[in-house]
């Protein structure tokens, strides 16, 4: 595929959102340098992430999961740094499925760096991913902004998470850079940070900072990991009442509904948008991506 071919769409899932790059045979080369460009809101198209769209069994880091899944989501932070997963991700890159008649309602399975995921698209309606389960590490860990600092709980979700619980979600600061945490091998690859303050039964608000793209309105893996960090946090724990738990989460940009059931697995539903597509400039591609 010539540069003068590379089309693009844009999407969104509660606000986060990505520049989607549908390019089935894995010819397209998007070092860093070129998807943060791209992510690049002023001289770029805009984004908190670029959604490479390859067929599994031309990527060798999805060649594995080929018998299961023809899609991989090669996904990339809008530093250009690789990212195992993104939950509002698997939604924009399961509705851009459909959208180009690659997928139908019901079933998908979407191969990433985290695993296969396995979607159910609803007609005209929400979307919902099976997120796998949350590993919760053992260990304390903590999360400063300014002279405040609060216990977190460290989840696992196919990508590492610390959660804080906070009175008043304007105390996690600008959210610009991101929140030191102690200790520092906890994380050794960074970490996405979430605050989280209590909004009702089973309802719950926060705010994130992601690691490799700053603040976002809204972070899948992120809500998951804060359902089940709050759900310890309030006694609750599918595995040993045997009984489903969800809670609402609102996001800056909008809300999800995450469910953990008894064998762990964690589904999360909410909207998944395709807003635009077109064609990138190559001249403008060539001159400041691969400069």
């Amino acid at each position: 595929m010539t540069i003068a071919q590379l089309a693009f769409l844009k999407g969104h899932g509660t606000e986060n959102d990505f520049v989607i790059i549908p390019d089935p045979d894995n010819a397209v080369d998007l070092p860093p340098t070129a998807v943060a460009r791209l992510c690049d809101r002023r001289a770029g198209i805009g984004a908190d992430g670029v959604l490479h769209v390859v067929r599994s069994a031309e990527h060798p880091e999805a060649r594995a999961m080929s018998d299961v899944a023809e899609w991989f989501m090669d996904y990339r932070n809008a530093d250009g740094s690789v990212a195992e997963m993104c939950g509002n991700g698997v939604r924009v890159f399961a509705r851009y499925l459909q959208h180009a008649g690659l997928a139908g309602d019901g079933e998908l399975a979407v191969a990433t760096r985290g695993g296969v995921k396995h979607v159910r698209l609803a007609p005209g309606g929400g979307v919902t991913v099976s997120m796998g389960r949350a590993v919760l590490p053992e260990g304390p860990v903590t999360v400063s902004v300014g002279e405040r600092s609060w216990p977190a709980r460290n989840v696992d979700m196919g990508n590492p998470h610390a959660v804080a619980f906070v009175e008043d979600l304007a105390h996690a600061g600008n959210l610009y850079s991101p929140p030191p945490f102690s200790p520092a091998e906890a994380y050794p690859t960074g970490v996405n940070v979430e605050f989280v303050a209590d909004r009702g039964p089973r309802h719950v608000a926060m705010r994130v900072h992601e690691r490799g793209s700053g603040e976002t309105r809204s972070c899948g893996t992120g809500a998951c990991a804060v359902a089940v960090a709050t759900a310890r946090r309030d006694g609750a724990d599918p595995a040993l009442t045997g009984e489903s738990v969800s809670y609402t989460v609102d996001v800056l940009g909008g809300t999800l509904v995450i469910t953990e059931h008894p064998d762990g697995e964690i589904e999360m539903t909410g909207p998944a948008v395709i807003v635009a597509e077109g064609e990138i400039d190559p001249a403008w591609l060539t001159e400041t991506a691969f400069a």
